[in-house]
């Protein structure tokens, strides 16, 4: 029989989240992260049904409003589906619960204050009064020498691991406070970008924000970072030349350079992605390159992106050549990095522990052999954790499990 006639369910959604984008409308669960495009049917159809109107009565009210009829029962069953619906005709759906926000106690109305554009004027004028003294003053200007500033392998590797994640958890934490000051709530987690073992910030819900609230949130770990690398220099400035000052900046500054990298979902991407107006910019271009790469072994099959509008289809296409580029040129990066800092350090180890010179030194390099290790395999850790489930659905082992929402900042 026709739905309109017989279904008759009344529905209630959980706490949706709306706004208008580019002739859709953006709609989901901050709570959860998930968020859907749907057409402005869809939000007329949830408006509706949230007013108190059964599914018969909102297809009917549609048909009579706009002559198109739109199969509102199949529709509430999607959004069952999506978590969006808390129950039918009474009757609890299943959905997924609520992420557990970090530091849950900071709520809203304490940190609202970070949106003003006078913070972002503040904050901005350190790096840009930093550049004008390193101008005046190039002996400030830091170099790679500066980052390994001690002869201790343990000492280096475990002052600078404190320091590094103590200044990554400021990063994420003002992702996660400008998030929250929109009423977003966001979680910090480990994670992993290509080489990289990184902390991320699971934000989500700024999708059903403003745009400007949208790149405030990610924008604000680089400008805290160019802010506290400027500090360093106006400090140093001050005081004169300081070896911990400097690595403070080196590290802060290689930060910001990692953010730079849009061919991975960096801070930068999210902004890139959200300018373009592209919802799966990084998804729809791995997806084209593995298209390609199916090609050309033979293996034909449907593109992608031709589904996309034409724009849209261009960019995607151009950001999968920066996508394999980029990934090439971070593994260069790679070894720089493992060649001028963990080798060296990991020879020094492997050198004294061959020709030990007393049982301090013998120590030191097996601490320094272990951080080492410790840190490749806490990488591999974070990275079974996001991945594994797919492998072994690529093995046959185990059901697919998505990776989770999008932006991670």
């Amino acid at each position: 029989m026709p739905e309109a006639i017989v279904d008759d369910r009344r529905v209630v959604f959980h706490p949706l989240g709306m706004r208008e984008d580019a002739g859709e409308w953006i709609v989901g669960r901050a709570d959860t992260g998930h968020f859907v495009a749907l057409p402005p049917d869809g939000v007329r159809a949830i408006r509706l049904l949230r007013s108190g109107l059964s599914v018969a009565e909102t297809q009917r009210r549609i048909h009579h409003d706009t002559g198109r009829r739109l199969a509102v029962a199949s529709f509430v069953d999607s959004l069952a589906a999506l978590g969006f619906v808390r129950s039918l005709d009474g009757r609890e759906v299943d959905s997924p619960a609520p992420i557990r926000p970090s530091l849950p106690r900071i709520r809203a109305e304490h940190v609202r204050w970070l949106l003003s554009p006078v913070v972002a004027v503040l904050l901005l004028a350190v790096p840009l009064a930093a550049a004008a003294v390193l101008v005046v003053d190039p002996g400030l200007r830091p170099s790679w020498h500066q980052l390994i500033w001690s002869d201790r392998g343990t000492l280096f590797l475990a002052g600078q691991a404190a320091l590094a994640w103590v200044l990554i958890y400021l990063h994420e934490l003002s992702h996660l406070l400008t998030a929250r000051a929109a009423g977003v709530p966001g979680t910090i987690r480990l994670g992993t970008r290509l080489q990289f073992l990184v902390m991320q910030t699971d934000v989500s819900g700024i999708w059903q924000c403003t745009r400007r609230v949208r790149w405030t949130v990610y924008l604000s770990g680089i400008v805290l970072d160019l802010a506290i690398s400027g500090s360093c220099v106006l400090t140093q400035a001050a005081i004169g030349p300081n070896r911990f000052l400097s690595s403070v900046m080196i590290t802060k500054l290689l930060g910001v350079a990692i953010e730079l990298m849009v061919f991975m979902r960096t801070d930068v991407y999210f902004l890139l992605q959200d300018m373009l107006s592209c919802r799966s910019l990084y998804q729809d271009a791995a997806a084209y390159c593995r298209y390609l790469a199916a090609r050309c072994a033979g293996r034909e099959h449907a593109s992608p992106v031709a589904g996309l509008q034409p724009r849209e289809r261009r960019i995607v296409r151009g950001y999968a050549v920066l996508l394999v580029a980029g990934s090439v040129c971070s593994l260069v990066l790679a070894y720089l990095v493992y060649t001028k800092v963990t080798l060296v350090l990991a020879t020094r180890a492997v050198h004294t522990l061959a020709q030990p010179s007393g049982p301090l030194s013998t120590a030191d390099a097996v601490a320094t052999l272990a951080a080492l290790v410790s840190a490749q395999g806490l990488w591999m850790l974070a990275w079974w954790r996001r991945h594994g489930a797919r492998v072994r659905a690529l093995l046959g082992r185990g059901p697919a499990r998505s990776a989770g929402p999008s932006p991670r900042t």
